[in-house]
């Protein structure tokens, strides 16, 4: 064998690369493969909360007065099914005090409305079955998510029956619409499904070891921001649910004056006071522009916290909260100054669809920051 010396550098070109174990590559592909399924589900979530809206919006919601999880899927096939649909409908308060008169072919145009969002959510609960059972079958589920992704599946089953103690309480005596806060507790728990389902795709997006070295870095101060945001977004996403369960956002067209005064007149007219904060239009449409305010101040307070935080994507992520917000409420203010024409009040709500997203991954950002370079 040939004499080298002592100090020669060893090649390490012929050396093999280190390779991750079967374990490592079965994580990696699992992020990746619940990340495209947590991708379906938030799509189709966003486009259940437009269905949703515009369901109301149509006076849909109340056409099928049964509720059928698995039967119902299959819509009339026959004249006498629909006939049969349609004497169901004419029973209820809102065909004797406001639809009287109307025809079959009227009916039908709500009766598809309610079915498609009815029948969405059914899709949604299908993709999810087949997501989380398709990842434990293959053994791809990521490690400790098990629980979170079951906790998605147990919640969509609860909006489905929360759905219908929604439309059962339009079918009761005197009733022309759902109430209003059955319908704010319905929007409001596809929105936390929907923040939890962006948090846990934001998740999915990057290694564990990433985010576990990110998470060393993070920013408790705008954490707490994010976390501020996230409660006062939710809580305008409510009041709006309230402004729609009562058409509150058709009257009281003038900004920024409320019929000309700073509050609206007969603001705690009902009895007892408390009916006034769900039932009373221009008192839900007030708290709704003040808690608007609120939220916007708050939103600049945090972006202007932000711009000091020593990663671009963390500043960013704020920065994007705040043109939302800017844009989101423009469009609230043409919304109801146009006394809320259907096509802008559903631009609106998805506005507040895109708002809590924002704040979400703003949140995401604060806890997990983006790692970037020295220069950067």
């Amino acid at each position: 064998m040939a004499k080298r010396a002592i100090f020669e550098d060893v090649a390490q070109a012929d050396k093999p690369m280190a390779k991750g174990g079967v374990i490592d590559a079965a994580r990696r592909g699992s992020r990746a493969a619940a990340r495209v399924w947590l991708v379906i589900l938030f799509a189709l979530v966003v486009v259940m909360i437009a269905v949703g809206g515009l369901t109301r919006l149509t006076d849909s919601g109340l056409s099928i007065t049964e509720w059928k999880p698995v039967t119902g899927a299959l819509p009339p096939m026959s004249a006498e099914a629909w006939a049969a649909e349609f004497d169901l409908y004419r029973q209820i308060p809102e065909y004797q005090l406001q639809n009287k008169g109307m025809t079959l072919s009227e009916f039908q145009f709500i009766y598809w409305w309610e079915w498609g969002h009815r029948q969405l959510g059914r899709v949604i609960g299908l993709v999810w079955a087949l997501g989380f059972f398709g990842l434990l079958v293959t053994r791809k589920m990521p490690v400790g998510w098990t629980g979170r992704f079951l906790a998605l599946g147990l919640l969509g089953g609860a909006q489905g029956a929360i759905g219908w103690w929604m439309v059962s309480s339009g079918l009761q005596g005197g009733m022309l619409d759902v109430a209003s806060y059955r319908l704010a507790t319905h929007l409001g728990l596809a929105f936390v499904i929907l923040g939890l389902i962006a948090w846990f795709t934001l998740s999915m997006s990057r290694p564990e070891a990433a985010l576990l070295q990110a998470r060393r870095d993070r920013h408790g101060g705008l954490m707490t921001w994010g976390t501020v945001l996230l409660g006062l977004t939710f809580l305008q996403v409510l009041i709006g649910a309230l402004v729609a369960g009562i058409d509150a956002g058709r009257n009281y067209i003038d900004w920024p004056l409320m019929a000309g005064g700073l509050t609206p007149p007969g603001m705690w007219d009902l009895q007892p006071a408390w009916r006034n904060l769900f039932e009373n239009d221009g008192t839900v449409q007030f708290f709704h522009r003040l808690t608007g305010y609120l939220l916007f101040a708050v939103i600049l307070a945090a972006w202007w916290r932000a711009r000091r935080s020593a990663y671009r994507a963390t500043q960013g992520a704020f920065a994007a909260v705040l043109g939302m917000a800017v844009l989101q409420m423009v469009l609230g203010i043409v919304t109801v100054m146009n006394s809320s024409p259907w096509h802008l009040a559903i631009l609106h709500q998805l506005g507040a669809v895109a708002l809590l997203v924002l704040v979400v991954r703003a949140r995401h950002r604060a806890k997990y920051p983006l790692s970037q370079s020295v220069r950067g």
